[in-house]
């Protein structure tokens, strides 16, 4: 069972090249998708960033937001601002961690009724609209987080959602096939989003 709230440690400041989110389109699923086609504009340097996966590793797919992350950690060095959370499938108990963000970037399980694996991008008014139809398999989550920071004035300046079409959320440790493909372009897509946001990272280096 993921830990809900528990922050991984951060990586350090480093440099990577851009990446193309239409990189996306080989492996299951098709491209990532832009809700609305909301140009990727870089953030004034903002105290805190945050990367949320979100989910329930028990339930084979739904994990695949905690696993995003956990793999983004291990893969990626991350400037100090940036704060991994594996938010599990907490929800109020993240305000918080997500009050006065600059920027937050979530990753999560997310049904838009397409192939399993497809990869969405949703930015700030697209994710409650969508979530009202009940998209993810949470029962209370980033909507209701977002709406209670909305209302203390502390909501994030920026948040961007990258959901994956879940396969199965059958009791299971492992992902589905698709899920697991397109998990390395989940892992992906959240480190060119910090990019594109301006911060400074790249690929560790493994010996």
């Amino acid at each position: 069972m993921a830990d809900p709230g528990r922050p991984l440690p951060p990586g350090l400041p480093v440099r990577s090249g851009g990446l193309d989110m239409n990189a996306f389109d080989a492996g299951a699923g098709g491209a990532a998708q832009t809700g609305s086609g909301h140009a990727r504009m870089p953030l004034v340097a903002g105290p805190r960033i945050a990367v949320l996966g979100v989910g329930n590793l028990l339930l084979s797919d739904e994990g695949v937001g905690v696993r995003a992350i956990q793999r983004l950690g291990r893969e990626y060095e991350l400037p100090p601002e940036v704060s991994l959370i594996d938010g599990g499938t907490s929800a109020m108990e993240l305000l918080d961690d997500l009050a006065g963000l600059a920027l937050l970037v979530v990753a999560d399980a997310v049904r838009s009724g397409q192939r399993p694996g497809h990869l969405l991008r949703l930015v700030d008014d697209e994710i409650p609209a969508l979530f009202r139809t009940r998209l993810s398999p949470h029962q209370a989550g980033l909507p209701e987080v977002l709406a209670a920071l909305i209302l203390t004035g502390e909501a994030p300046r920026r948040t961007v959602l990258f959901g994956v079409e879940p396969a199965s959320l059958a009791t299971g440790l492992e992902l589905s096939p698709p899920v697991a493909a397109r998990l390395p372009h989940l892992v992906l897509a959240l480190a060119a989003e910090l990019k594109a946001a301006g911060l400074d990272v790249r690929p560790r280096l493994h010996r």
